[in-house]
């Protein structure tokens, strides 16, 4: 039986990528795990057959019920995984229209902040938060404004709301992961520029998504109790 067995844990953007990666980890160390999915159907049911005692919830994380339908039927919480998130193409600040604005910040940080509400609200005692931030806070890119400002945004929720579930034993920490071997890294960089990420990458490659799912287990698991309010960075030294 693995270390969290008994556990709850609900997973946003679980059905591809890393936020599947840590689904598989997190079942396999024990827990049952409900996720959300927006749009893969197909994707979803792969999961929820690779992960047995899975649940997946089709939800728009930006709509104002997201997170009221996102917790419908979870009973007991033990673990909050925040992963998904709202892309964006790099576009400077004075072109950037309200609807960009309005779907990224809500994916990315509403529906964020009103989990963790959910969460400082319902989970029990000894429980996770970990939400999934960017290199971007660390490393400044032109075009990214809002998608930073809305990861550095949770990041700021969790350093808050660390002091206030502390008393409780629960811990409230974030993961930022370097380039990670995902659909939307090879769909967004040429093959050379996959082979400068692996150059620059002390460790000599980009991340797989296991990589970053074995951090984020880390935190959630009895290993983890002593760490909150931390930013790990998941990047084999990308960066620093």
């Amino acid at each position: 039986m693995g270390n969290l067995t008994g556990k709850t844990a609900v997973v946003t953007g679980g059905s591809r990528g890393i936020g599947r990666a840590i689904v598989e980890r997190l079942g396999h160390d024990g827990a049952t795990v409900v996720f959300s999915y927006q749009a893969r159907g197909d994707d979803a049911a792969a999961v929820e057959k690779s992960v047995p005692g899975s649940r997946a919830v089709r939800v728009d994380l930006a709509a104002a019920d997201a997170v009221g339908t996102l917790f419908d039927g979870v009973d007991e919480l033990d673990i909050l995984v925040c992963n998904a998130a709202e892309h964006f193409t790099p576009t400077p600040v004075a072109d950037v229209t309200d609807d960009d604005y309005d779907r990224i910040m809500g994916v990315n940080a509403r529906s964020v902040f009103f989990s963790m509400r959910h969460a400082a609200r319902h989970m029990r005692d000894g429980g996770r938060i970990i939400t999934l931030s960017t290199m971007n806070t660390r490393q400044p890119a032109p075009g990214a404004a809002v998608y930073m400002g809305s990861k550095g945004a949770i990041e700021q929720f969790g350093r808050a709301l660390m002091y206030e579930l502390g008393p409780r034993g629960i811990t409230v920490n974030s993961v930022s992961p370097g380039a990670t071997d995902t659909e939307l890294l090879r769909t967004t960089n040429s093959p050379e520029q996959l082979r400068t990420l692996d150059a620059y990458t002390p460790l000599g490659r980009v991340g797989q998504p296991a990589d970053v799912a074995d951090v984020v287990a880390f935190l959630a698991g009895p290993d983890g109790r002593w760490i909150t309010g931390q930013n790990l960075r998941a990047s084999g030294g990308l960066f620093g």
